[in-house]
């Protein structure tokens, strides 16, 4: 039996394992590849609209544990659950999505990386020009950023406001949003302090146009190959990085939500209330906010918990309370965000 035939059987064999076989699976053992998936086609994609751009450059992309460009590497880490849908399933149970799991929202962020890495091959971060317009670059990353969301001096192409989070990542997205086959750029952003950017970054790729990159290195950092750790060690070390490690206190706004009277004791539990809406709650926030589905899963669970502490039941009709709980946490999401606590991706 060749080794293609017999990985083709493992691929296969995933699909029958359970959550809990999977977890216990080594980064090493997985037997997935880009060849032969969707996930090759999308990056095909991405090359061809470098090229239709003028571009003399093709970021190599491979298998890892997250996405990332590497720092001295001019490609494209992407995270080992795009390359099977079994791992895709089991990494939406484990985090309540799939990031980069649609065609749309996987090209966005290769794009996103592929500014990272052409940034990388030109050694673009060196021009005095680059850092006019997008900051200090050598500033460190924080652990957490605190987004603007109604700021115009910044473009939008991936959730959570992140250009906002450093220069580097400012770049990037502004070369998303430029690199976009048939973007309307020009008429989107007119107005806005960031459409400087884009014609910068437009004029920037004009001059490096057909010009050979001057970083070659093909090097993969991480590959799934060279990974000891398990996927249940992963998921673990990820949960706690999106979850919430200064909760809040959300009493006032429970109270006048719900109710502990007497007179509702016969009423619905709120804390029963809120988990039945969950499912509808996290997917509403998300969508408005731009938060990780686990953060607001997780600021859900301390209401929940804090409704069944206060012994809190509806007061109102299922309806009302329905509308109220929605704004509810969208606000304290909000707040959340607004309070410096949202975390720079892994």
């Amino acid at each position: 039996m060749t080794s293609r035939t017999a990985q083709r059987r493992q691929r296969r064999r995933l699909t029958n394992l359970s959550d809990e076989q999977l977890l216990d699976y080594r980064f090493c053992d997985l037997p997935v590849a880009i060849e032969g998936t969707a996930l090759e086609q999308r990056i095909d994609q991405l090359h061809e609209e470098l090229a239709a751009r003028g571009l003399n450059f093709a970021p190599h992309c491979w298998l890892s544990e997250e996405w990332f460009s590497p720092d001295g590497v001019p490609g494209v880490a992407i995270p080992f659950y795009l390359a099977h849908p079994r791992l895709m399933r089991l990494e939406r149970s484990q985090m309540l999505e799939v990031e980069g799991g649609t065609r749309d929202s996987c090209m966005k962020i290769l794009r996103h990386e592929a500014g990272h890495a052409i940034d990388t091959a030109y050694r673009l971060r060196r021009k005095r020009s680059y850092r006019e317009h997008f900051g200090r670059v050598s500033q460190p990353y924080p652990e957490f950023y605190r987004p603007r969301p109604y700021s115009r001096s910044f473009v939008q192409n991936l959730d959570m406001w992140y250009a906002q989070s450093h220069p580097l990542e400012d770049f990037a997205e502004t070369f998303a949003v430029w690199l976009k086959p048939r973007s309307r750029w020009r008429t989107q952003y007119r107005g806005w302090p960031a459409i400087k950017k884009l014609h910068y970054v437009d004029e920037l790729m004009e001059e490096i146009s057909e010009r050979a990159p001057l970083v070659n290195s093909t090097r993969r950092v991480d590959p799934l190959s060279r990974l000891r750790k398990t996927l249940r060690q992963h998921y673990e070390e990820k949960r706690q990085h999106y979850g919430l490690e200064h909760p809040d206190f959300y009493d006032g706004n429970l109270k006048r939500l719900f109710s502990s009277s007497a007179e509702h004791r016969t009423n619905v539990s709120a804390a029963v209330f809120l988990n039945r809406l969950r499912p509808e709650l996290r997917q509403a926030v998300a969508h408005w906010t731009g938060e990780y589905r686990y953060t607001i899963d997780q600021i859900l669970t301390e209401m929940i918990d804090r409704c069944r502490e206060l012994k809190l039941r509806l007061a109102t009709s299922e309806e009302e309370a329905r509308r109220d709980a929605l704004v509810m946490v969208t606000v304290e999401t909000m707040n959340h965000l607004h309070g410096g606590h949202h975390r720079i991706a892994l």
